[in-house]
């Protein structure tokens, strides 16, 4: 405005001591109006704009990539790209990935490649599978989601140059001896919700014919092709993955066999037989919506021998001779797995499977003897001239936890507290892990669309 109004004083300055013609007086007043706008064009061009960081969505699914984007620094500029979350226990987790701007200014997490920090290489969505828990949070932590109905909320930060991770960092003292940190300048911020429930998707508590479970129905009349959703030995009420493949389409029923209060009997203890799963499968026959039921990776063999309601149930940590542990002192289960060590009356009659089946394996497994087993499985339907029936996916460097994508994953954890603390061995690399989680999801929706819906 300053500009302007110089322009315009000038000009009436002019015209009346010089006399000019109107048309001379017009000519001048576009020249001088020309003069101004260049020298706030001029101006304005000096002063660069803020720091931008840019996410598209901002409210997304977990198995939905999220794009993120810096704009407006300076070119070739080192940068940090950071995300920060709190777990439901309010516990801190991170990770961090260093960038160079291109020639204009611009990182681009879709097509640049992260020089260091949490991971390395072109990975789109590196900041939220890498998440670990920031450094003096508590040990053995795994990051899983009990209330499906609220999001993980993280936030994603732009720092100026390449920030250290706080383990790289070290300290330094002050005057009165004090650790201090290295300060942070954070240029940009964004905060992103993440879900497993779509808008829409219900979620109904089953408490019905003894059968313990949660069931998610997809949005709309229905009906759905249906999923009955197992867990492993960690017990309770997991909702998230049905939660997820709702969100696809697809009912699901998470169904609890053990370890709640609602089943009768200790909670440590495995106190249903097959009457029990059956009944989950006749209730989602008789419910109006559901048309059909698939296991999803169903074990080879129980390393438990399961009893009806009233009977007597085993506990998994009964029979320890099969343990092993680390020099850290962390235990493995895989030894207990192996089908060697598997009681043949525990075993399944893969002979007899008359359904599709779809094997997941991770090869730095240490949980579960999950090659060995496949391997087995393979040579029984070959020998029963079955071999159509299986397609396997085997992924180097996948863990045991092989959970839905971008999810972060926990090479340990912690498996119980009584009577002494333990912390198991589940393995798994986090790139390679990462890929398999990504990769093996797209193929289990595929696969319940082609054999559950009919699709090609």
């Amino acid at each position: 405005m300053q500009g302007s109004f110089l322009c315009h004083s000038h000009w009436g300055a002019l015209r009346q001591l010089l006399g000019l013609s109107v048309v001379r007086a017009r000519l001048n007043k576009k020249t001088v109006w020309l003069h101004c706008m260049m020298g706030t064009m001029r101006q304005r061009s000096s002063c660069s704009p803020a720091p931008l960081l840019m996410a598209m969505p901002t409210r997304a699914l977990m198995d939905e990539p999220i794009m993120l984007e810096a704009r407006h620094l300076p070119p070739h500029c080192p940068i940090t790209i950071r995300a920060r979350m709190r777990s439901e226990d309010g516990d801190l987790w991170e990770a961090l990935a260093h960038y160079h701007a291109d020639g204009r200014g611009v990182v681009n997490l879709s097509r640049d490649e992260a020089q260091g920090g949490s991971y390395t290489g072109r990975e789109p969505m590196g900041l939220f599978w890498s998440l670990l828990p920031a450094p003096g949070e508590r040990e053995g932590l795994r990051l899983r989601k009990r209330n499906v109905e609220t999001p993980f909320t993280v936030r994603v930060s732009l720092l100026r140059g390449h920030v250290l991770p706080p383990t790289a960092l070290g300290c330094s003292r002050d005057a009165r001896g004090r650790d201090t940190q290295v300060q942070e300048e954070e240029l940009a911020a964004v905060t992103l919700e993440r879900w497993y429930m779509a808008p829409g998707v219900r979620r109904v508590a089953i408490r019905e014919g003894g059968v313990v479970g949660t069931l998610f129905l997809p949005p709309g009349p229905g009906p759905f092709p249906v999923v009955l959703d197992l867990w492993g030995m960690g017990g309770g009420l997991v909702e998230y993955r049905s939660a997820l493949l709702a969100s696809q389409g697809f009912a699901s029923l998470a169904l609890a066999y053990f370890g709640h209060r609602d089943i009768p009997g200790p909670l440590h203890r495995i106190n249903v037989g097959d009457a029990y799963f059956l009944a989950a499968f006749r209730l989602l026959q008789d419910h109006p919506q559901p048309r059909c039921v698939i296991g999803i990776n169903g074990p080879m063999g129980s390393m438990n021998k399961l009893v009806d309601f009233g009977g007597k149930g085993e506990s998994f940590q009964e029979d320890q001779k099969h343990w092993s542990y680390d020099e850290e002192g962390y235990v493995s289960f895989r030894g207990v797995s192996l089908p060697a060590n598997i009681p043949p009356d525990h075993m399944v009659k893969i002979e007899d499977l008359r359904c599709p089946l779809l094997l997941i394996v991770g090869e730095d497994d240490l949980s579960c003897a999950a090659m060995e087993n496949a391997d087995k499985i393979e040579e029984g339907l070959q020998a029963a001239g079955k071999s159509h029936l299986i397609t396997r996916l085997s992924y180097p460097g996948a863990g045991h936890l092989i959970e839905p994508p971008y999810s972060p994953n926990a090479r340990s954890s912690l498996w119980s507290t009584r009577p002494t603390k333990l912390i198991t061995l589940w393995g798994g690399h986090l790139g390679p892990h990462a890929y398999a989680q990504e990769h093996s999801w797209k193929k289990i929706l595929e696969f319940l669309d082609r054999h559950l819906r009919g699709g090609s």
